[in-house]
């Protein structure tokens, strides 16, 4: 695999790297002290002198000599066998992205058995399980910490698995749907249809709803606006839409922040926020597990589990 935009630079860079290796064979040959070149073991006077001291050019040694030339020999072997010549794959075809897909099906193998008994299982019995809730809270720290927070707690864009509220749902089948296959949710652009007045009277009418400061004309203008242009998936008492992933606008849950000007840039500019699919990085075990131990977050039926 190469980023090369046109056929010509695989060339290019095939034919720099064996130029290379030529032009040392080349210098090596003409810089030799056998085969009749010059005789052994005697040395060139430059004619430089300096106090009594001569500078001369002696030959290379001829050890040293063929420590270059298979040091060549083994670059032309190397570039024959894996990547180096420009597009060329090399025989044996190894690629880092192969070494590191190997190394995955090797390391899915070799855990395999500490899995199977959680295959039957459906996420309601696994998250009664201790064992499954320590795998479980591993399997997030390694790999959703990184957005959702090591407490599960989100941040500006990322939603707060240990609250109540689910854009998507949050049943098990559903967060198991959303691991495995991700999630993208957008809210498209109004700014052509709403203007900087109204988009400000509808972010009052919004706050309102959460019990935040607004601005009470405003706000009953921006309800007309509201039942005009958001009804239709945050639903005419604005408590949102699952099946479309649109958020409830009645809670004090904000995943881009509840302020006046952040709403506003929400209803002109849109929202755009993606969730990458797991299912080629996490087995189908795992995926269950994980689903289980956010489940079991604290405003869920089953209570977390204790720290081991």
């Amino acid at each position: 695999m190469n980023d090369y935009v046109s056929g010509f630079w695989g060339y290019y860079v095939g034919g720099i790297s064996l130029a290379g290796i030529l032009w040392c064979v080349w210098l090596l040959w003409t810089q030799r002290a056998w085969l009749g070149k010059r005789p052994p073991n005697t040395a060139e006077n430059t004619g430089h002198e300096w106090d009594g001291v001569a500078e001369l050019n002696n030959p290379v040694p001829r050890w040293w000599t063929w420590m270059y030339l298979l040091m060549c020999v083994f670059g032309i072997g190397y570039l024959v066998l894996y990547p180096g010549l420009g597009s060329y794959g090399g025989y044996l075809q190894h690629t880092q992205a192969k070494e590191v897909q190997d190394a995955l099906a090797a390391e899915a193998e070799r855990v395999r058995p500490i899995y199977a008994k959680f295959g039957a299982m459906d996420v309601t019995e696994i998250a009664q399980d201790p064992d499954a809730m320590a795998i479980g809270q591993r399997l997030f720290l390694n790999t959703c910490a990184q957005c959702h927070g090591s407490d599960a707690r989100g941040s500006t864009g990322f939603p707060n698995l240990a609250n109540d509220d689910w854009q998507y749902g949050g049943d098990p089948d559903t967060i198991v749907q959303t691991i495995t296959y991700g999630r993208h949710g957008i809210m498209a652009p109004l700014g052509d249809v709403i203007d900087g007045a109204t988009a400000v009277d509808i972010a009052n009418y919004v706050r309102s709803l959460s019990g935040l400061a607004h601005d009470q004309l405003r706000a009953v203008r921006g309800e007309r606006a509201f039942m005009e242009t958001c009804v239709a998936c945050h639903g005419a008492d604005a408590k949102g839409n699952q099946l479309l992933g649109a958020p409830n606008l009645t809670d004090d849950v904000w995943i881009f922040g509840s302020s006046e000007a952040k709403i506003v840039e929400a209803i002109q500019n849109g929202r755009t926020n993606r969730m990458p699919a797991h299912e080629k990085i996490l087995t189908p075990e795992q995926i269950k597990i994980l689903a289980a131990w956010v489940w079991s977050r604290p405003d869920n039926p089953v209570p977390p589990v204790a720290q081991q």
